[in-house]
């Protein structure tokens, strides 16, 4: 009866559970049905903090003799994923990357000194993380990792060293439980959440083990140790799981075999506890592991093979052990590492973990799949009760970095196998859910890393980015020329036509449809994945995209001469609206900068998750910076250098600012937010987690943000120097930029998606400010950043850089040729006249103030010749106005879509329009 009010408690507190009297049996029976309905049995599953510690997997190394898709010469694939939060083992994937099976795995500990107390690991233990394979200087050299947890009380200690075993599908953690009183008893408390769900388990358990299936009885986890399990119980979090029972009363009254297998009612968020011996004094050490299988007998035998093959042996493996191949072979493989530690503020260490993290994030089915974090942003209050992929999953974008990273390091081989992935997630006409009318070729926002959909905008720069990866690859020797010419037929040919022309996307996945016209500015997403319109970013890749292209074009030749113009001139077009997003009337300074997005439809933009709508020109955003980096725009660009000025301007409310300064070992360093008024983040009330559409949310700071600045500056130097900056230069923007990503990365070197800028009380999560928040770590972007910002430091010269496209940009306005427009049907009232406006300087930047005018020597035909660039693309509408503008502010447009005319080379041309 005792066991029974228990329960009965334990329900009333989560407040969410009805007990009826046939809930609980003993032991042998198991538990019974929750009763009528299809509701699951538990409290409602959620995912482990985003605030990673650790993550890791086994090396494997490519078999280039196949085809590099899930193929290896190291022997067995060990495709099992762990990360680490709050000092435990937390979400552990396995098969697929983005396929977690485990929530979490921690210690609960119970003692009976003072009368008697009860601690949970991640909560009442202080906790430090370290690698266990490290070289002389510290700097890691495997993704191996050591926990030692610390009672807060100083009552005892746990140290754990958590890694996979290379040779099996297998989690490895060896403990060692160090107590300093009698009394002391240490549980194991495992928390499954298999096929990538928290509801829909069952948990059993056996001699010596603990184990769970989903519903579906097609993948098993089974829980060993070389250390007797006492006492064992499967159960239902909240209600009768080890946390429940021994916070209660400091006693496991509950031994049940297995939670209900009834598959309607069975569903559940399940619990395993295991009872160890109790410790008096002294230290208990013994190993634990976790098998996964497709059945009972697979995982079980995964977690007794690696059991026997012990803690020395299996690390020694994945740290390779100069017979194995392991972590320590893929560090001395990369051929640029060494040669730009000296280009780092500490040491290398940052620059070896990146190596480590960003190897880590690569599928194994899937070889090159390249996801963007292990994790769920804000995974501790973010459900689980539904399949949720998280940042595991790819990102073209993020790939993109990800693929230029390694090839900064020297590892080619991931680089080139990464590109080859590429088609698993590019638009063709038999993608599933696509319409007929498609246009194909562009890329997919967001898949799982076997290419299944998942979001389907489209984002203009992620079609754009595997031409320009390609370009990089072919550079340096990655790819070979029938390679390339082989890829530009199935891949970059397709993409390239995707961004020159106006382009139709049909495309559904379940209940979503996604369809629309884009035309070579628009993109129905920025780099953000928030607004439509034209973004500086993406304006950029789709130049620099199309300029790459163009040189496929050429070298493949032939009938692809005229396809290489034809990238050229729309690339040009779009070259020539970049001050479209550029204002010289702004709300901040001297009102010349660019601004985040210009929707052509509208003057204002609304900012997601929770946000107003604003004047459009009122949103600042560092994506001009990418003008330059890729070669674009010359760093000291006027446009530049006055957008930096307010992209820097900490006089700014905390609204509009961007930049935020600052201080480790008293000096100050800069960092930026994605763009203002942002509202992806915790709460600016009391720091807590991002909830969607929320007013209070606050985008903070993202150290990404300082590796591009970084690369810009570096642009700065390199032309100010002719091409030769001084090595004291390179010194102090080494000791900046890369200081401060430093700086930003946690004690164990991850880099998080957003750090803390002090602007909310922190009242429950307390954040320091400068480390990161519970947003995304290790998040691949800043990873990936950071490795391309040393290697170009080391190399004095911007790595991200696209000579091809700095060597046609800026466009040379020396030349011009003659221009004759003609409006017809321009019927106007006594004071009003014909103009005409466009996207060039020459035409007013869409200004009508600066619109030039026409004649009506012709009436209602208006004509006027003009002086336009030679060779150039632009865009223009005729206009009504009042000759006393802006007294009379009225404007009259022609309807329709915006003309568009590509001058020739000499001589002159006749352009029309009418209302």
């Amino acid at each position: 009866m005792k066991n029974l009010w228990k329960n009965i408690i334990n329900i009333i507190l989560i407040g969410v559970f009805l007990l009826s009297s046939t809930s609980l049996f003993a032991v042998g029976g198991g538990l019974a049905d929750p009763g009528s309905g299809d509701n699951y049995f538990g409290a409602p599953s959620i995912w482990a903090s985003s605030m990673k510690q650790g993550v890791g997997t086994s090396y494997e190394k490519y078999n280039t003799a196949l085809d590099a898709f899930g193929h290896t010469d190291t022997g067995t694939v060990s495709k099992v994923w762990f990360s680490l939060a709050e000092g435990i083992v937390t979400e552990t994937a396995w098969g697929l990357i983005h396929e977690a099976q485990l929530k979490d795995m921690q210690f609960l500990v119970t003692g009976t000194s003072n009368g008697g107390w009860f601690d949970e690991e991640k909560v009442d233990t202080d906790q430090t993380v370290s690698y266990i394979d490290t070289d002389d200087s510290g700097r890691p050299l495997s993704p191996a990792f050591r926990i030692v947890n610390t009672d807060k009380d100083g009552r005892y200690t746990i140290t754990k060293d958590i890694f996979t075993d290379p040779d099996r599908q297998s989690l490895f953690m060896h403990v060692q439980f160090q107590t300093f009183e009698n009394g002391i008893t240490p549980y194991l408390l495992v928390n499954p959440h298999i096929d990538n769900t928290g509801n829909d388990d069952v948990a059993f358990v056996g001699t010596n083990h603990l184990g769970a299936r989903n519903l579906s009885d097609n993948k098993y986890l089974i829980v060993k140790s070389n250390t007797s399990f006492l006492k064992t119980s499967a159960g239902y979090v909240g209600v009768n799981d080890g946390w429940s029972d021994l916070h209660s009363d400091l006693i496991m009254n509950y031994e049940y075999d297995y939670t209900s297998a009834t598959p309607v009612y069975g569903k559940g968020n399940v619990a395993l506890t295991a009872q160890l011996s109790t410790v008096n004094n002294t230290t208990l050490t013994f190993d634990v592991v976790i098998g996964f299988g497709d059945n009972y007998t697979e995982a079980e035998g995964n977690a007794s093979s690696s059991l026997s093959a012990g803690y020395t042996a299996t690390l020694n493996k994945f740290n390779g052990d100069g017979i194995n191949t392991g972590w320590e072979d893929y560090i001395a493989g990369l051929s640029e590492l060494s040669s730009m530690v000296s280009f780092t503020g500490d040491n290398g260490k940052l620059l070896y973990t990146s190596a480590l993290m960003l190897k880590s994030m690569e599928d194994k089915t899937n070889a090159g799949a390249l996801i963007a974090c292990l994790c769920v942003p804000w995974g501790n209050t973010e459900s689980a009760d539904y399949y949720n992929s998280g940042y595991r999953a790819v990102w073209v974008r993020d790939f993109f970095q990800v693929g230029m990273a390694m090839l900064a390091l020297g590892d080619t081989d991931t680089a080139k196998v990464a590109f080859k992935y590429l088609p698993q997630v590019q638009v063709t006409t038999s993608t599933p859910g696509v319409g007929a009318s498609n246009d194909d070729g562009w890329f997919l926002q967001k898949t799982h890393v076997d290419g299944t959909l998942e979001w389907i905008g489209l984002q203009k720069d992620q079609a754009a980015m595997p031409i320009m990866y390609a370009w990089k690859l072919w550079k340096a020797g990655v790819l070979t020329n029938s390679e390339i010419t082989s890829y530009y037929w199935s891949v970059l040919k397709p993409a390239a036509e995707f961004l020159s022309n106006t382009s139709y996307i049909d495309l559904t996945v379940g209940s979503y449809h996604n369809t629309g016209t884009y035309d070579i500015y628009d993109t129905q997403q920025e780099r953000w994945e928030e607004e439509a319109g034209r973004s500086p970013s993406t304006t950029a890749a789709t130049i620099a995209g199309l300029i790459t292209a163009a040189g496929f074009a050429d070298y493949v030749g032939g009938s692809e001469a005229g396809a290489a113009s034809w990238y050229e001139q729309q690339a040009d077009a779009v070259y020539n609206n970049i001050n479209s997003m550029y204002t010289t009337s702004g709300n901040f300074g001297d009102g010349e900068y660019f601004f985040r997005i210009d929707d052509p439809g509208s003057t204002s933009t609304c900012i997601n998750n929770g946000g107003s709508c604003v004047d459009e020109r009122a949103v600042l955003d560092g994506g001009f910076l990418e003008l330059v980096r890729y070669g674009i725009l010359e760093p000291d660009d006027s446009r530049i250098s006055e957008s930096v000025e307010e992209y820097n301007n900490q006089g700014l409310s905390t609204e509009d600012r961007t930049r935020y300064d600052f201080t480790f070992e008293g000096i100050s360093y800069p960092g930026w937010r994605r763009y203002s008024q942002d509202r992806y983040g915790e709460k600016h009330t009391d720091c807590s987690n991002f909830t969607g559409d929320d007013y209070y949310n606050r985008g903070r700071v993202w150290p990404l943000f300082s590796g591009e600045y970084g690369t810009y500056k570096l642009d700065e130097l390199y032309n100010a120097h002719d091409e030769n900056v001084p090595s004291n230069e390179i010194n102090m923007l080494r000791d900046t930029y890369a200081r401060v990503m430093e700086h930003f990365a946690n004690d164990s070197y991850l880099l998080a998606e957003q750090v803390y800028d002090g602007e909310c009380s922190n009242g429950g999560s307390q954040y320091t400010i400068g480390e990161g928040t519970d947003s995304a770590t290790p998040l691949a972007w800043p990873h990936a950043e950071y490795i391309k910002l040393v290697r170009s430091l080391r190399d004095g010269q911007n790595f991200s850089k696209f000579q091809v496209v700095d060597n046609r940009y800026p466009l040379s306005s020396s030349s011009t040729v003659a221009v004759t427009f003609q409006c017809s049907n321009g019927y106007t009232d006594w004071g009003q006249s014909v103009y005409i406006v466009g996207n060039i300087s020459e035409l007013g930047n869409w200004d009508p103030g600066s619109a030039l005018a026409l004649s009506p020597d012709n009436y209602p035909t208006w004509n006027n010749t003009y002086s336009m660039p030679a060779g150039a693309t632009f865009e223009w509408k005729g206009i009504k106005r009042w000759e006393n503008y802006p007294t009379n502010p009225e404007v009259i447009w022609e309807s329709g879509s915006n003309n568009v005319t590509t001058t020739p080379s000499t001589g002159s041309i006749i352009v029309h329009c009418s209302f």
